[in-house]
């Protein structure tokens, strides 16, 4: 997905992603985004299981804004969206909304980095240049 394109994700809100109240916590947003990124990934034919096992890389999520808009409730179908903004080195940055399906209505928002990590040391490490190709779509 090149930058500017985006993935959509359907998910459904569980009883368990909620509070008593029937509200969708305000964390399960950012599953919810995190699931999005992880499709992304799959729908590129990118296996992160193999990239751990292979070649000792990993993703991680260095930096997330969220903004709150409207509440999702038990039982509504949202729409979260993964757009790519660019890449940095060893890391990729995303624009990122949650809305409910039947109104389109903005729930959350965000800007989230995730950096391509040495999974021994835990250190940035530069995306590789064949998945950094899979991944502007060229």
């Amino acid at each position: 997905m090149a930058a500017g394109r985006s993935f959509h994700l359907p998910v459904r809100v569980y009883w368990e992603d909620t509070d008593g109240g029937g509200v969708v916590y305000y964390a399960n947003y950012l599953k919810f985004m995190e699931r999005a990124r992880s499709e992304w990934l799959r729908s590129l034919g990118i296996d992160q299981a193999a990239l751990l096992a292979e070649e000792r890389i990993q993703f991680a999520v260095v930096e997330a804004q969220v903004r709150y808009h409207q509440p999702a409730r038990y039982d509504d179908l949202l729409e979260v969206i993964a757009t790519v903004e660019g890449f940095r080195g060893a890391s990729v940055s995303f624009r990122q909304e949650v809305r409910r399906a039947s109104d389109r209505a903005l729930l959350a928002s965000a800007n989230v980095r995730a950096a391509c990590l040495d999974s021994d040391s835990m250190k940035p490490r530069p995306l590789p240049a064949a998945m950094l190709e899979v991944l502007k779509g060229e």
